[in-house]
């Protein structure tokens, strides 16, 4: 089986939609939560939280569901094992853990790939 591995240029391009997508899913649950916490008076949270909760959410749900989120469709990429098979489930929730910590993308020029693909043992690949 030949695997085509993907460049930084798509990975970019895929951080980019995706980032997009969630946040306005994160702006959509922000301002319905703020809505309650108006008129309801509960605790409020922070953006941040909805944020980073959405890009976790919306990481692990389409990765483990289709091996791709929307970036990864329009980049014709998927995730898979280092052996070319699709990952499981708590590889995905891995990989979505340590996406979201802020050194995730400077680890790039020490690793060759991003550390969400080290720690969880998948590479990103052309489909």
């Amino acid at each position: 089986m030949n695997i085509q591995y993907t460049g930084f240029g798509t990975r970019v391009l895929n951080f980019g939609i995706d980032t997009v997508l969630a946040a306005l899913l994160a702006i959509l649950f922000y301002r319905i939560y703020n809505w309650y916490v108006f008129y309801y008076q509960i605790s409020y949270l922070n953006f941040g939280w909805f944020f980073f909760g959405t890009l976790f959410l919306y990481y692990s749900i389409f990765e483990s569901l289709f091996a791709r989120t929307p970036g990864k469709w329009f980049s014709h990429s998927k995730v898979v094992k280092t052996n070319g098979s699709k990952p499981g489930f708590l590889q995905i929730i891995v990989r979505s853990l340590v996406r979201i910590t802020i050194i995730d993308m400077f680890c790039y020029p020490f690793l060759e790939k991003t550390l969400h693909d080290y720690v969880s043992k998948t590479e990103l690949v052309q489909a």
